[in-house]
This record gives structure tokens, sequence and C-alpha cells, in this order.
């Protein structure tokens, strides 16, 4: 599964840290990805969303059912 939101498609950002002394090197800026239990065309899958997505309620969480 790749690092990515499966609703907006949100992924890693590329950029510069900066220090002190201007020397530049590259990293990586993660998205905040959460894995959760999703519906999705009336199936329980788990999928990776963004919290953005997340907290907009995008998507419908499937809870656990007591039997």
């Amino acid at each position: 599964m790749a690092r990515k939101c499966a609703i907006c498609g949100k992924r890693a950002l590329y950029s510069s840290k900066v220090s002190h002394s201007h020397r530049v090197t590259k990293h990586k800026q993660l998205p905040n990805l959460q894995s959760v239990r999703a519906k999705i065309d009336g199936k329980v899958k788990r999928i990776l969303i963004c919290a953005k997505c997340l907290k907009a309620n995008k998507v419908e969480i499937a809870t656990r059912s007591k039997a």
C-alpha cells in the first residue's frame, strides 16, 4: 500500500531543510495518515486516509458490532 490518502490523494512532499548557517539538505515531509476501517461500496476495508479527510467525515467509518 502506498503512503497516500485513499480519498484526496495527498502524498509525501520533498523540501529543503535550511540550517542556521544556511546549509541546505533535502528531506521528505510525510502527510498525517491514519489507518481506518471504512465502508466502501458496502464492504469494510482498511484504508489510509489523511487527518484532514478524517476530520471532515469524507468517509464512513465502520464500527464493530457486538455479537
